[in-house]
């Protein structure tokens, strides 16, 4: 592991990872040890998170630094042995074009082992369930930032459910707890991306 480069990731100093990533390449040092560091780099800003050292703008700009990270690596699509633990369909409900919450959610998943397909926002339940058939993926993220969107959440886990998929549904948004999931029907609440991870894996029943 290099060290360097995971502290640097933590400290959110995009200069000394590039600096890092460069020297490991020289090195001959493949894609998939970097994405390792990257990935212990992020574990460090996620528990930065946690404990409330580090807020949205930090996890935003650690996403912003894994993405040009991941193509100064070489790209993800040249990430061979990359531990995977399913895939994500993603997107904010029908009515709601809120989506700083939801890219933050994408970001980290995928900087965790997740495939995430992202729908965008506004969309239709149709779509979800298009996509979930055409995909079928272990898990569905939706994002809600309005009450007044609960129902067209409730009717898009319904749809989903309905069209027999098994992928486990988790919703996330600032109005979203406990008693949402059980309104909605949906598996569980994401009250943050980085416990969004947790979640997910608990879901799937991985470590």
């Amino acid at each position: 592991m290099n060290e360097k480069l995971i502290k640097a990731f933590g400290d959110l100093d995009d200069d000394v990872v590039m600096e890092q990533i460069k020297e490991m390449k020289a090195a001959g040092k493949e894609t998939i040890e970097i994405l390792e560091d990257l990935q212990a780099g992020m574990d460090v800003v996620g528990k930065h998170f946690e404990e409330k050292e580090y807020y949205l703008s930090e996890l935003i700009m650690a996403s912003e630094i894994f993405k040009e990270a991941i193509e100064a690596a070489g790209g993800i699509s040249n990430i061979a042995g990359a531990e995977s633990y399913g895939t994500m369909v993603l997107g904010t409900v029908k009515g709601d074009i809120h989506d700083i919450g939801k890219n933050i959610v994408s970001a980290i998943m995928s900087c965790n082992g997740f495939r995430v397909i992202d729908l965008g926002t506004d969309v239709p339940i149709e779509k979800f369930v298009e996509t979930v058939k055409a995909e079928k993926p272990e898990l569905v993220g939706i994002s809600c930032l309005l009450t007044t969107n609960f129902d067209h959440m409730k009717q898009t886990v319904a749809a989903i459910k309905e069209a027999g998929s098994n992928a486990k549904v988790i919703i996330g948004g600032g109005p979203c707890n406990e008693s949402t999931v059980t309104h909605v029907g949906a598996d569980a609440l994401a009250r943050d991306a980085q416990d969004g991870i947790e979640v997910a894996k608990e879901l799937l029943g991985v470590n």
